[in-house]
């Protein structure tokens, strides 16, 4: 019984929040703009709240490995020690050059790294797709992936070549940003369609049935 009331409870607590917050957003009225920024300030507090927790749980595990001597603990180790790194350039004050160091030095290296790697990654997929199954639409990505890869290595011959270099644009630019406009708007139908759902109790991910 205390967890069904439990779960009304919840149902009541979000579907009030999200029409507070849309009628907000939608009606010009002061007393609602007010309760939705409220709202809105309420739900990054928890978030940030959550992230913390996130992180505390993160150190203990990665403790726990190092403690137990468990297989990988030397990369649990580098994890806490760069960790207690850019939590004192965070919070020490002066040491913000030193956060730009950590930035331009550390990360964003290896999420460039990461990055090459991935596009490697999918030209090897897309070959061995390839190889199982000949397809239409495998041979375009394939053939698109090289293009591009080719297209944008530092190559003599694309600058005497204008109608590359103007091929390689169109399909980076055009192509590629509507396919992504594609993605983001089929992404923003979802959301809509979740917090619909949410909104007239169809779907109750706080926890309710």
């Amino acid at each position: 019984m205390i967890k069904r009331i439990g779960a009304i409870a919840n149902t009541i607590i979000a579907i009030s929040a999200g029409v507070l917050v849309l009628l907000g957003t939608l009606l010009p009225i002061p007393a609602l703009s007010g309760l939705r920024i409220l709202l809105i300030n309420w739900a990054v507090l928890l978030a940030g709240v959550a992230v913390l927790v996130g992180l505390a749980n993160l150190f203990s595990v990665h403790l726990q490995k190092i403690r137990t001597r468990a297989p990988g603990a030397l990369y649990s180790l580098l994890v806490l020690v760069f960790m207690l790194i850019a939590l004192v350039l965070g919070l020490v004050p002066g040491l913000d050059p030193l956060q730009q160091v950590l930035l331009n030095g550390i990360l964003v290296p290896v999420e460039v790294s990461l990055m090459a790697v991935l596009a490697v990654t999918l030209v090897a997929a897309s070959i061995r797709l390839l190889r199982q199954r000949l397809e239409l639409a495998s041979i375009i990505f394939l053939g698109t992936a090289l293009f591009i890869l080719l297209g944008l290595a530092p190559w003599p011959f694309v600058g005497y070549l204008p109608i590359v270099s103007d091929l390689r644009a169109y399909v980076t630019q055009v192509l590629a940003t509507g396919g992504a406009r594609g993605i983001l708007i089929g992404v923003s139908l979802g959301i809509l369609t979740t917090g619909l759902r949410i909104l007239f109790g169809a779907d109750r991910p706080f926890g309710g049935k």
